[in-house]
């Protein structure tokens, strides 16, 4: 290693982790894979509800990386990102990393109807002014995400780990297909089926308001008599997953295995996929999930831990190597 590469993978300082308040347990569990405390940090809200962020040590010359999602309630977890960043950022830190399991609005990713705005882009815009040099996602709902940061990023996929999974449940499963809960997700679906090795199927809908009711309207190949494993990137009201499994199961379909990587469950959701007759629902901690909605799901409910994955991407890049190689990339 010369000279010059050596001082660039110190130029940084040390690994310096903090979390907002939106995944506590998640950024808990990355700082045990590292072996590094979460860094204390003060998050108060004021009576008019305006929020205060005081770091309880200096952060000066270090290698930042603020672990916070932005699932519910969006707004504040947003605010407390952007806070936190702007802190880190007058306090000196050398690098901040925000590292955002859920990305909110997501889905406003493009102009698909005139006059809508495009609020992904904003929220990358409002990261990097906060002063967030880095960025890492995981999964987010358009792969263009990445085009709206002007900063460096790592976008990352949950379905490797998950695919691990179903391959350790495949003996069980009787001659499955995974099934794409729309036509949008059908290549991360096959990508899914080929790690699993098994075919691959669709469901056709339609989107016919902006208040995120789609109409399913068909399977588009061979679920008769096969267990089926719904993929999905998110589960928000639980409205495309209710009709996805209902379908499936109008076609002959046995039993059901529910797969996504963010567990939303908006409203009623929790209890609208607890009536479902699903085998198991697979998901990950990128959201997390209330005593009280996991309790619903009971024993049916798998979650996956990303903290191993952010964990390992964190550490990769403090030191400078390659995350590709983890995916064999």
């Amino acid at each position: 290693m010369t000279h010059l590469a050596h001082h660039d993978m110190k130029m940084y300082g040390g690994i310096k982790l903090y979390a907002g308040t939106g995944s506590p347990e998640l950024a808990q569990k990355v700082a045990d894979y590292l072996g590094e405390p979460l860094c204390g940090r003060d998050i108060i809200q004021f009576p008019n509800e305006n929020l205060f962020v005081k770091l309880h040590s200096s952060a000066r010359g270090q290698d930042v990386y603020v672990i916070q999602t932005t699932s519910s309630p969006v707004h504040r977890n947003l605010m407390e990102l952007l806070i936190m960043v702007q802190t880190l950022r007058l306090d000196s830190a050398a690098r901040i990393t925000a590292v955002v399991p859920y990305f909110a609005y997501g889905r406003s990713d493009k102009k698909d109807q005139p006059r809508v705005p495009i609020t992904a882009r904003l929220v990358a815009d409002m990261m990097e002014v906060a002063g967030a040099d880095r960025y890492i996602l995981i999964e987010p709902h358009a792969g263009q995400v990445q085009g709206f940061f002007s900063v460096p990023g790592d976008v990352l996929t949950a379905f490797h780990m998950i695919a691990d999974h179903l391959k350790s449940i495949k003996p069980q499963l009787h001659d499955p297909v995974v099934v794409t809960v729309d036509l949008g997700f059908a290549k991360k679906g096959r990508n899914v089926a080929a790690e699993i090795d098994a075919p691959i199927a669709f469901i056709e809908k339609r989107r016919v308001a902006n208040d995120a009711k789609a109409q399913a309207l068909t399977v588009i190949g061979d679920v008769k008599n096969r267990d089926v494993v719904l993929v999905d990137d998110e589960i928000d009201t639980g409205g495309s997953i209710v009709q996805a499994v209902n379908l499936v199961k109008e076609y002959g379909a046995r039993d059901v295995y529910v797969i996504c990587v963010h567990p939303i469950f908006s409203a009623s959701a929790a209890e609208r996929l607890a009536a479902l007759p699903v085998k198991q629902f697979i998901t990950t901690d990128t959201v997390p999930i209330s005593p009280e909605k996991a309790a619903l799901l009971g024993d049916r409910l798998k979650i996956l831990s990303v903290s191993s994955l952010l964990g390992e991407v964190i550490l990769r890049a403090h030191e400078g190597r390659s995350v590709g190689e983890m995916f064999n990339e």
